[in-house]
C-alpha cells in the first residue's frame, strides 16, 4: 500500500511536470533562436542562404525536434526548409501569422508545439516567415516509463528485501518469545525458583524478559518472607498459646479442688494478659497489612505532631516506667503542622516507641523530636539501645523481616513495614537516620509540611 500510495504520488505528477518542462525548454530554445535567424534572413534579403540554414540545423540538433521554416505564403508541403523529423504544424503556422504572436500549444498525442514570427522587413509584412519546432512526446513518454521501470524493480527488490528480513525477525523474535513462555510455564510449575528467562538485548523482549526476571526475584522474596512469617508466627504463637493453656490449666484444677492461693492466681492472670497483648498486637498488625494491600482510602488533613506525640506517649507511660525508661517529647519552638491522617500517624508513632522501648536499656530515655526540615515536617524518635547494624538499615523495612540486633525481643518484623507503607501512602517517608558511630537507633517520619492555616508549604 505505500509502495502504490508513493508511486501515485511520483508518477502521475512527474509525467505533467516532464512536459510542462518540455514545453519551457523548447520555447525558451526558439525564443533564443529567433535573432539570430531574423538578423541572417534580414542579411540574406529573406533568402534561405548557408547561414539561415546553419542556424536552424543547430536548433534541430539542439532541441531534436522538427524545425520548419516557411514564408508568409505558405504551402502545406514542402516547405522551403524542413527536417522533416516528424509531424508538421500548418496550424499553427497560419495562427502565427494572423496574430504576429508566438503560439505554445500540445497536440493531442502530447507533441509540443511553438511556432514565431520573423520579421524581414518590418515595413512589409509580405516577407515575414515563420519559425515552426514540433517536439515529439515520445522524450518524455521514455522518460517516465524508464522511472516506472525502475520504480517498479526497486519496489520489487525492496518488497522481497523487507520480506526477508521480516521473516528473519519474526523468527527470532517468535524463537524469543516462545523462550520467555517456556519460563512463565516453568515458574507456574515450579515456582519462585525455578531459573529466571535470560535475554540481555536492549529491546522490547529483552525488556521483558528482564522485567519477568524482576518479577520472578520479587516473588520469591514474598514466598521467602511468607515462609518465615509462617514460621516465625509458628513459634511466637505457639508460645503465648501454650502459656496461656497452661495457665487455664492450672487454674482449672486450683479452682476445681478449691485450694486457691490469692497471689499466685494474680500472677499467672497477668501473665495470661501479656500473652493476650502478644496476640493482639499480632492481629493489630496483620490487620494493618490487610488494610494497606486493599489500599483503603487514607484522609489528608492538617495534623499537628506534637500533641500527636505527647498523647501516644501518654499510651506508654506504664510500659516505660516498668522497664525504668523516661519518654521525652521535646517540642519545637511552635506548633509542628504536617499534611496526613491523624490516625496512621498515631499508628506510626506507636510502632516506633514500642520498637524503642523494646531496646532501650534501663535508666535511658526515648526522646521523640517535632521538627521543621525544608517542605517536610518531621518527628524523629531515637533511643540509646543496640542500633541497627549497617547490613540490617533496609531489611528490617522488609515484612515478616527482624534485625539481627533483636536478640530475644519478641515481635513478628511487621511494625516497620506498616510504618514505612503508612508513611509513603501519606506522601512521606521513614528513614532510619541513625549517625555513624553514635549508640542507639533514630527513626525520622516525614510528612508534607503545612502552615496552620491549611496550606502545604513548598
Amino acid at each position: 500500500m505505500t509502495l502504490g500510495a508513493a508511486a501515485l504520488a511520483l508518477l502521475s505528477p512527474l509525467q505533467d511536470r516532464l512536459e510542462r518542462q518540455a514545453e519551457q525548454s523548447l520555447r525558451t530554445a526558439v525564443i533564443t533562436a529567433r535573432p539570430q535567424l531574423n538578423d541572417a534572413l534580414r542579411k540574406s534579403r529573406g533568402q534561405l542562404n548557408g547561414e539561415v540554414l546553419e542556424l536552424a540545423l543547430a536548433l534541430y540538433r539542439r532541441t531534436g525536434s522538427r524545425v520548419i521554416l516557411t514564408d508568409a505564403t505558405p504551402t502545406i508541403d514542402p516547405y522551403p526548409y524542413d527536417t522533416g523529423a516528424g509531424p508538421d504544424s500548418p496550424r499553427d503556422i497560419f495562427r502565427v501569422l494572423a496574430t504576429n504572436e508566438t503560439v505554445t500549444s500540445t497536440s493531442r498525442n502530447g507533441d509540443t508545439r511553438v511556432a514565431t514570427l520573423l520579421t524581414v522587413d518590418p515595413k512589409s509584412s509580405r516577407d515575414d516567415w515563420v519559425l515552426a519546432v514540433r517536439n515529439p512526446s515520445d522524450d518524455v513518454a521514455a522518460i517516465v516509463s524508464e522511472v516506472r521501470s525502475a520504480f517498479i524493480r526497486a519496489a520489487v527488490i525492496g518488497l522481497v528485501v523487507a520480506l526477508l528480513l521480516g521473516l528473519a525477525l519474526v523468527g527470532t523474535l517468535t524463537a524469543r518469545l516462545e523462550r520467555l513462555r517456556a519460563a512463565a510455564l516453568r515458574i507456574a510449575r515450579e515456582g519462585p525458583g525455578a531459573r529466571p528467562p535470560r535475554d540481555e538485548r536492549r529491546d522490547e523482549v529483552g525488556d521483558l524478559a528482564r522485567a519477568l526476571a524482576t518479577m520472578q526475584a520479587a516473588l520469591d522474596r514474598q514466598e521467602r518472607a511468607r515462609r518465615a512469617f509462617v514460621a516465625t508466627a509458628s513459634h511466637e504463637l505457639r508460645t503465648p498459646l501454650t502459656s496461656l493453656g497452661g495457665t487455664l490449666e492450672l487454674l482449672g484444677e486450683d479452682l476445681a479442688d478449691r485450694n486457691v492461693d490469692r497471689e499466685d492466681m494474680l500472677g499467672q492472670i497477668e501473665l495470661a494478659k501479656g500473652e493476650v497483648d502478644r496476640l493482639t498486637h499480632l492481629a493489630t498488625d496483620l490487620l494493618d497489612l490487610s488494610r494497606l494491600d486493599a489500599e483503603t482510602p487514607m484522609r489528608a488533613e492538617p495534623t499537628e505532631l506534637t500533641e500527636i506525640a505527647r498523647a501516644v506517649a501518654a499510651e506508654f507511660a506504664q510500659r516505660a516506667r516498668t522497664r525504668e525508661v523516661a519518654i521525652q517529647v521535646l517540642p519545637p519552638p511552635g506548633a509542628c503542622w504536617a499534611r496526613g491522617d491523624p490516625g496512621a500517624v498515631a499508628r506510626t508513632i506507636r510502632i516506633l516507641l514500642d520498637n524503642a522501648l523494646r531496646f532501650a536499656p534501663p535508666g535511658t530515655e526515648v526522646a521523640v523530636e517535632p521538627a521543621y526540615h525544608g517542605s517536610f515536617a518531621t518527628l524523629e524518635i531515637s533511643d540509646v539501645g543496640v542500633g541497627v547494624p549497617a547490613d540490617d538499615e533496609e531489611r528490617i523495612f522488609e515484612r515478616f523481616q527482624r534485625g539481627r540486633s533483636s536478640g530475644g525481643e519478641g515481635g513478628f518484623g511487621l511494625g516497620l513495614a506498616i510504618g514505612r507503607e503508612l508513611a509513603e501512602r501519606q506522601g512521606g517517608s521513614l528513614e532510619l537516620r541513625s549517625r555513624p558511630g553514635a549508640p542507639g537507633a533514630r527513626f525520622r517520619l516525614s510528612l508534607p509540611a503545612e502552615a496552620e492555616g491549611g496550606e502545604v508549604l513548598g
